[in-house]
């Protein structure tokens, strides 16, 4: 009877939700976008925070909310991370953080995608993300469970209202429009 009693209990823990810390050392959003329409700057963000609700068994029951420090855009040079950080970009005094709210879990195609609410720059925006991997949990010596994801996505950054750019000489701009996004995300629970 105590055997039985501890497999429903385990099976009960299972199928339901799991909650899990973003961590922030461990955490990335990877940004791409078009320089002189030649050539791709790499950047990214770190200090990213939230918290994921997983449910492996019901995915639709799943919940993700997450915030990204701007502040800590990184593009490996130093002229152009302060140019980001200014009024004619990000404006990070003005808009420290952006956030993601999801609004639906979904399998489509045997792929998961998770719908929610960017907001940056003053805006919010709907997107898709589409995760590419879900890795499985993992105990930490400490005792935590660690599992990681992967998701990306493209947005057009006009739609945030960074608009600043400048035409050259042998026609198009600077600074493309549409940006690539790679979230990089690692995820610790404590045991119950």
């Amino acid at each position: 009877m105590l055997k039985r009693l501890s497999f429903l209990f385990a099976s009960a823990i299972v199928l339901a939700a799991q909650s899990y810390q973003i961590d922030p050392d461990r955490s990335a959003a990877i940004f791409h976008v078009k320089h002189l329409m030649v050539n791709d700057v790499v950047g990214r963000f770190s200090k990213v925070r939230g918290v994921v609700s997983f449910n492996e068994q019901e995915p639709g029951k799943s919940s993700i909310e997450a915030t990204i420090d701007v502040g800590t855009v990184d593009t490996k040079l130093l002229k152009r991370d302060i140019h980001l950080k200014s009024a004619d970009f990000f404006d990070v005094a003005k808009f420290p953080n952006m956030s993601f709210k999801s609004t639906r879990l979904y399998k489509a195609d045997g792929v998961m995608k998770v719908e929610g609410n960017l907001s940056m720059h003053g805006v919010t925006k709907s997107l898709t993300l589409t995760l590419s991997e879900v890795r499985g949990e993992t105990q930490t010596p400490k005792g935590n469970f660690v599992r990681s994801a992967v998701a990306t996505t493209r947005i057009s950054r006009k739609e945030f209202g960074l608009l600043w750019n400048k035409t050259i000489e042998t026609g198009g701009f600077v600074v493309g429009d549409e940006i690539a996004i790679t979230l990089e995300i690692e995820l610790t629970r404590k045991p119950a």
